[in-house]
């Protein structure tokens, strides 16, 4: 059997009309005629090249837009000081632990021949080249402001005067042969193509205690818009992302007042951010959105596709991680009522030197002629 008859045959399978669409329907009647244009699943190709559009948007914007901001909020771009080449220290930071205990600091430093104190700020060095700079922390913030803001406002525009903007039953009258407007078109490529960047830059961008299920959710949105699409559930998928965005450009907001210490803003702004997420996420989203997909269908078709279960079940899994995201914001919340402290325990904070480089100088001369492997340690860096 070849890879070719097996790649046509699973072809075959995905594509089958009863996993997509209504009894008596096939994929000949979703061909454009009578002024009717329908969505086609080859047009998703597209929001890979969208999506390095808006990285090289995001380029643009982060480097003459955010940087210029942050200075004027503030913000300067601090130089991160690296820790001198040790391959003692090295292999210990990345095979063993990041913080070693104070016994095995006093280890590390009898078998590099050096100070401890010299060792605890080679690993506070070290650790601090893991986070991000401030300024890398706002442009980041910047650019997720600037895409939600902008998709927020766009969505407004292309969905208000629509009957299923104010009667959510209007999303199922005359499925499944809804026409595709150009303004839904743009609005999914854009919005797929976003996350397809995000996907494409997770390497690089801040990694914070929920990375997985950040993961989750960017790979949950991408399978759910591209299957709404294919399926022709357009109507409900826009209507699915303004949801989402019009809550998160308060906390990219509220983010980049934190980073640049205006923390009376910063707190405003994250209060409007916990109250539009509670809106959107934990009511509008389960009690508007999922019943029109779980409840509404059955008064159209008595016998549901295999699309309405697996549309379903990725919705219900954003669902449970808004539950996850608004028990996080909930705990900071209750954390700023009662201790006035409004600080994201996902992101790592950066720990300060307490060894001065002259100290560290005058160390370095004391044990110029130390053996062993001190003089990795003590090298100096200029990078």
């Amino acid at each position: 059997m070849s890879m070719a008859y097996i790649l046509k045959t699973l072809n075959s399978w995905f594509w089958w009309e009863n996993i997509w669409m209504p009894i008596n329907c096939t994929w000949a009647d979703f061909v454009d005629r009578d002024g009717l244009v329908f969505p086609k699943p080859h047009q998703l190709y597209a929001t890979i090249p969208y999506a390095f559009v808006l990285l090289i948007i995001r380029f643009f914007s982060e480097r003459y837009v955010a940087i210029p901001l942050a200075k004027a909020l503030g913000i300067k771009n601090v130089r991160r000081v690296k820790p001198q080449p040790n391959p003692v220290l090295e292999s210990y930071f990345r095979e063993c632990s990041r913080h070693p205990s104070q016994s095995e600091i006093k280890g590390l430093a009898k078998k590099c021949n050096c100070t401890v104190h010299l060792v605890e700020k080679w690993f506070r060095r070290r650790r601090n080249l893991e986070i991000p700079t401030v300024l890398r922390k706002f442009q980041e913030a910047f650019w997720r402001f600037s895409f939600y803001l902008t998709s927020s406002i766009v969505g407004f525009i292309f969905l208000y005067d629509k009957p299923w903007f104010y009667d959510i039953w209007q999303t199922w009258v005359g499925y499944p042969f809804q026409t595709l407007l150009p303004s839904q078109y743009w609005y999914y490529m854009a919005e797929i193509g976003f996350y397809w960047s995000l996907i494409f830059t997770l390497g690089i961008d801040i990694k914070r205690k929920d990375f997985m299920a950040h993961v989750v959710h960017h790979l949950a949105a991408i399978g759910l818009m591209s299957g709404s699409w294919c399926g022709n559930y357009v109507r409900l998928g826009t209507l699915v992302i303004f949801v989402h965005d019009t809550a998160d450009f308060w906390l990219e907001a509220a983010k980049m007042f934190n980073y640049a210490r205006w923390e009376k803003t910063c707190n405003m702004l994250f209060i409007i951010f916990s109250i539009a997420f509670f809106i959107t996420r934990i009511i509008l989203f389960p009690f508007w959105i999922l019943r029109a997909t779980l409840y509404q269908p059955t008064y159209y078709s008595t016998t549901p596709v295999i699309a309405y279960f697996l549309f379903n079940g990725m919705l219900l899994t954003l669902q449970g991680l808004h539950l996850y995201w608004g028990y996080l914001i909930f705990k900071i919340l209750k954390r700023f009522v009662f201790l006035k402290d409004l600080k994201d325990d996902r992101s790592d904070e950066e720990e300060e030197d307490s060894v001065t480089d002259t100290e560290e100088e005058s160390t370095k001369s004391s044990n110029k002629n130390s053996s062993g492997s001190s003089k990795h340690l003590l090298s100096s860096s200029h990078h």
